[in-house]
């Protein structure tokens, strides 16, 4: 028996890898083999803190932009230049302003849809030309976009999500004559830094109570399901959602 990790001689580029899931995702992918590019858009010391933790000889950080065009062009690459292949692309970065249709900014909605949905679709533009049959695309939506319980507040960042679950539907076909896989991971709410800041204890509860486990998820449970998506396991599964939230919705 092979004593090989599953993702053994890959490369993944992983975005928003510095913190909270993406940062989970990095290292998930790292215990499986991966050699993984942690891309960052400001903390630096984050990002250096996530290259540690998995090793400096199978991890680099680069600072891009993930919603900027000419900055995803350099991130791919610097990866290519970097580890000459590129396998795995998890575009994990995102933003989630919450503002209710009358108070909803264009520079909002443009921010919002700038790193939630152009970013994604050029990232994967930009890194396919040097992927081989058999690589792996992993979009991020949410759980809201299903939720009965979603709020007014979230109208700009869930409609940027609902565009990812099309597009994944769509870019799974396209990529399907390169033997590329696109899938869709939608997380309920998740027990990140981010998620947690703000938020008291009275909150987090009535949080946790809209899910029938009674809970909020943890960071390590969305990478789990990002594993088996990048893994031999899901060599037939493409262009799905999957919504990883405890039987929220």
């Amino acid at each position: 028996m092979s004593s090989l990790k599953p993702l053994s001689g890959k490369v993944a580029l992983v975005t928003g890898a510095s913190r909270g899931i993406g940062k989970a995702i990095a290292l998930k992918l790292a215990s499986d083999g991966a050699k993984i590019v942690v891309n960052y858009a400001g903390n630096a010391a984050a990002a250096e803190e996530v290259v540690k933790q998995i090793g400096s000889e199978h991890a680099i950080a680069i600072k891009a932009n993930a919603g900027s065009v000419s900055e995803i062009t350099t991130l791919i690459d610097s990866t290519i230049q970097h580890y000459g292949k590129l396998d795995i692309l998890v575009a994990c970065a995102g933003i989630m302003p919450l503002n209710e249709l009358e108070k909803v900014t264009e520079e909002e909605f443009d921010n919002i849809f700038n790193l939630n949905v152009k970013g994604p679709m050029f990232l994967a533009q930009k890194a396919t030309p040097h992927m081989a049959p058999g690589s792996r695309i992993i979009l991020f939506s949410t759980t809201l976009c299903a939720a009965s319980t979603v709020t007014p507040n979230y109208l700009a960042y869930v409609s940027s999500k609902g565009a990812i679950e099309q597009m994944t539907r769509v870019m799974s076909k396209d990529l399907a004559r390169k033997g590329i896989m696109v899938n869709c991971v939608a997380p309920g709410p998740t027990g990140t830094e981010l998620f947690m800041h703000g938020k008291s204890e009275q909150v987090l509860k009535m949080i946790a109570g809209f899910n029938p486990q009674g809970r909020i998820g943890r960071p390590e449970e969305i990478a789990g399901v990002v594993g088996f998506l990048v893994g031999e396991g899901s060599s037939w599964v493409t262009g799905q959602m999957v919504r990883v939230n405890g039987g929220m919705a």
